[in-house]
């Protein structure tokens, strides 16, 4: 990585504007108060058959300020203005709502202690900022793709999309911590459609997933893209032949750039606590876990591993401290397929009774509070050397499925459905050919317990989601997921009405 904190962020003297605020903060009797200055750059680059269809690149730069007077609530304020008096002005109002939210009971008591942090600061780790690249050097590069997949007879439309993420941010509070970081993605996307004779259509997507690194990334560091945009005609002729499958159960051998969604849906939010206290059931549901469960819930079968942690290399959710001065961390989530732990921030950590916060309070912008957000959540590999050829070769009557599509789960996270960008009939260990319209429907602890066999450690993989919506007003967040190939025995499945 060769990059510094960007100087057009540090030109509005975060530290100075949130001394002033924390000042007042102190003066107006808050116990808890921390201020947060964050800019976020986002550039997309869409391209349609090869021809510049949208183009953009904004920064959005604001200020927030949170408090907790004694006795109180917390109160919390944003504003857009960089200025020693919007900081104080924001302080009254987070003061004004702290002393309201009181008066309905908003009282979560005193955050989780966590140890001082004094002038930290963290980068990511990429090693060219994809906003060193000119708009027109990015829209050349999706243009090469894009000719190169028209040439080919069965793709009638070539759709490129990329986008670009810098988020800088500075956060102090009272206790004394103060954090600088930077940190960087980028998600290249290109789908191609192609239509049967009776008019129907299908799409394949790359699976190249968004990753925290730069524009390294293209050209090959993390993903082969040029070879997978080779493949991907070849992919959907095949699609556009592909059968239906008679409805049933079948063995299920689900590649990891498809088993991430399935990971995030079902055991990522599944696992967020404040969901399991009902915090989040007006909007993105809640979830059928709950804090007596640690220690007893067989989640799945005995293979099922789960980590959470905000440190990996390149995770969309890595970062050095979260949005409440939390260290990141690692942490199990399922361990031999018994619920071990939760997502926490500073006060839902206290309502689990835990003496510190997992760290996973985030915020979409400056202009959100933090809420418990996604860190990368995984499985853990197997401990053989297995493939996923291997776990092909252990199913007589099954379907292999390669990369997400859609997607659809019951508000407590159950029950649910979820289709993939490619389905194969496996018969007696081997693909024989593409199907159509695959979807698997079943729920959480049931899929999970019946999940026979992993890859191993050479098998595994990460990608991730980096539109990942919660809250209300919705904040968009981003999170990795890695997994190796895993085999699922006796899963329902159906044909549904998809493309046609």
């Amino acid at each position: 990585m060769h990059d510094s904190i960007d100087p057009v962020f540090l030109a509005h003297q975060p530290q100075s504007i949130a001394e002033t605020g924390l000042a007042h903060a102190s003066k107006r009797g808050a116990r808890h108060a921390s201020v947060r200055l964050e800019q976020t750059r986002h550039a997309e680059t869409i391209l349609l058959d090869g021809v510049l269809a949208g183009e953009g690149d904004t920064t959005e730069l604001g200020l927030s300020v949170q408090v907790r007077p004694n006795g109180g609530a917390t109160g919390f304020a944003a504003t857009t203005e960089i200025s020693p008096g919007a900081v104080t002005s924001a302080v009254d109002h987070a003061i004004a709502m702290a002393t309201a939210s009181s008066r309905i009971g908003g009282d979560y008591g005193e955050p989780a202690d966590e140890p001082i942090y004094r002038d930290e600061v963290w980068l990511s780790d990429y090693r060219v900022n994809p906003f060193t690249i000119a708009a027109d050097e990015r829209a050349r590069f999706l243009t090469k793709w894009s000719d190169a997949l028209l040439k080919h007879d069965d793709v009638a439309s070539v759709h490129a999309k990329l986008v670009a993420v810098q988020e800088t941010k500075f956060y102090a509070d009272l206790a004394g911590t103060t954090t600088t970081q930077q940190r960087v993605r980028v998600h290249p996307r290109v789908t191609i459609t192609g239509r049967r004779a009776d008019g129907s259509a299908e799409t394949v997507s790359t699976l190249g997933p968004p990753t925290g690194r730069g524009w390294e990334y293209l050209l090959g560091d993390g993903w082969d893209w040029e070879a997978e945009i080779a493949e991907l005609p070849g992919h959907l002729s095949d699609k556009l032949r592909a059968t239906e499958l008679a409805d049933g159960c079948y063995d299920l051998v689900a590649d990891p750039s498809h088993l991430w969604l399935t990971i995030h849906e079902t055991i990522g939010h599944a696992t967020e606590l404040d969901r399991a206290l009902g915090h989040e059931m007006s909007y993105a549901g809640a979830t059928f876990t709950a804090p007596h469960d640690i220690g007893t819930l067989r989640f799945g079968s005995p293979l099922l591993n789960v980590i959470a942690e905000r440190t990996s290399a390149h995770g969309l959710a890595t970062v050095g401290f979260d949005d409440q001065g939390v260290a990141a961390q690692r942490w199990p989530l399922i361990e031999d397929g018994v619920l071990t732990g939760f997502q926490t921030d500073r006060d839902t950590a206290v309502a689990l009774g835990a003496a510190r916060s997992t760290g996973c309070a985030f915020a979409g912008s400056a202009l959100h509070p933090p809420l418990s957000r996604l860190p990368n959540v995984s499985v853990l590999p197997g401990e053989d050397d297995v493939t996923t050829r291997h776990l092909i070769g252990d199913v007589r009557d099954g379907v292999y499925v390669v990369g997400p599509s859609s997607w659809s789960i019951d508000m407590r996270r159950s029950n649910f459905q979820f289709t993939a960008d490619r389905c194969y009939r496996i018969r007696n260990g081997r693909l024989t050919h593409q199907l159509r319209d695959v979807a698997y429907q079943w729920n959480t602890t049931d899929l999970w317990r019946s999940l026979a066999a992993l890859g191993g450690e050479r098998s595994y993989q990460t990608f991730g989601a980096d539109l990942c919506g919660k809250g209300r007003p919705v904040q968009i967040a981003a999170a990795s997921h890695g997994s190796p190939p895993a085999l699922f025995r006796n899963v329902p499945m159906r044909t549904i009405d998809g493309t046609r």
